[in-house]
């Protein structure tokens, strides 16, 4: 009798009459609603925390999915999970957009998006491309499509953490458990599930999901996906940096107060015979040893080509919060456009780091200051 009391109002409750009336809102704001959660509780990646929140995530999104793609075939009817599957597509929302936040976060410690931002505009075309179509995260295709993109980057970001290791190798086999476990999934609900025998052709599904695959792997081809779980905290030009009882004092021109996304001045006012520094603070989870190289490059105005200086390159080790610092110089510089790529040992791209070198006897570096890392 308590129960059947505790499910009658709950049957009759405010909340479950706003999900009613704003039915058709609710997807996305449960979308939001998990980015949010995991905006303002996520940090780095090798907590105990973020690792269980994540592993939560990606199981019940899982349990989710299968759940819901039963509901139509009356599975559910007359149990306790049948008074409740009209919450499972936003629990779905709420667990796409969970995940999402927490690879944003991660991604967007990087310095630089810029050689990796289509890998971005295919994050968010997925994810919010349901909220576009008639049938919304009902179109199965959709569906599995997100889980697969979802799930491939669950293990990219996973599987270096708990080994302590990345390499080609690691995200090589990270792809393939993704892909096998998604299509078992498929082979289970396929199985399972008249209603998405009737709904979904298994020869234009699989092949989607290959080709998610096959595309996935081409941007790491091409150097278009970032190398996480490692990230570029901080990248900046330096007049000198010196390193003193483990505390790095960088010297260098701060910009403007109103150029609020970037900390030091682009163009490098250079004095004779004076090195030019690049400074990175590079965040790695606990454990894992890196070969890092900073790539010089300067803009040749006569081809109108990048030219590739000089790769330095040191190691780096994971676990510091505040990231593993280094920083390479040079003292052979010619004046123009310079752009440093901050890359690890397969060429993959932390960041990069622009800046301009003045040589003109007549002019002094401006706002100098030196700061601590």
């Amino acid at each position: 009798m308590r129960y059947k009391r505790t499910y009658i109002k709950f049957q009759n409750s405010r909340f479950r009459n706003v999900i009613r009336r704003h039915e058709k809102y609710a997807p996305i704001i449960f979308f939001i609603g998990g980015f949010i959660f995991d905006s303002l509780t996520l940090g780095r990646i090798d907590r105990i925390y973020d690792l269980t929140v994540l592993c939560l995530h990606m199981t019940a999104l899982s349990i989710a999915l299968y759940l819901y793609n039963l509901t139509d075939d009356g599975a559910w009817k007359n149990t306790f999970l049948g008074k409740y599957e009209m919450y499972l597509p936003l629990a779905i929302q709420f667990f796409f957009g969970g995940l999402s936040s927490a690879y944003v976060i991660y991604f967007s410690r990087s310095v630089s998006l810029s050689k990796t931002i289509s890998f971005f505009i295919i994050l968010l075309a997925l994810l919010f491309a349901n909220e576009f179509l008639k049938k919304r995260i009902s179109n199965k295709y959709l569906q599995f499509s997100v889980y697969f993109f979802v799930s491939f980057t669950f293990f990219t970001f996973m599987i270096p953490v708990f080994i302590k290791e990345m390499n080609t190798n690691i995200f090589i086999i990270s792809g393939l458990i993704s892909l096998v476990l998604t299509l078992l999934l498929i082979a289970i609900i396929y199985r399972k599930s008249p209603s998405t025998r009737n709904e979904v052709r298994l020869k234009k599904l699989i092949p989607i999901i290959l080709g998610l695959y096959a595309t996935i792997n081409i941007f790491y081809c091409f150097k278009l996906i970032p190398p996480v779980p490692l990230a570029l905290d901080a990248g900046l030009v330096a007049h000198n940096v010196a390193k003193i009882d483990n505390t790095y004092y960088v010297t260098y021109e701060r910009d403007d107060w109103y150029v609020f996304w970037r900390d030091h001045r682009i163009k490098f006012i250079h004095q004779p015979n004076e090195n030019v520094y690049i400074f990175a603070s590079i965040f790695a989870p606990t454990q894992i040893k890196k070969a890092i190289f900073h790539r010089w490059k300067w803009f040749n105005p006569a081809t109108k080509t990048w030219d590739v200086i000089e790769d330095i390159g040191y190691n780096i080790t994971g676990g510091r919060n505040a990231g593993f610092r280094g920083y390479t110089y040079k003292n052979n510089v010619k004046p123009g456009t310079w752009q440093v790529d901050v890359i690890t040992e397969e060429e993959l791209v932390l960041g990069v780091i622009d800046f301009e070198i003045i040589m003109n006897p007549n002019l002094k570096p401006k706002r100098v200051v030196e700061r601590q890392f």
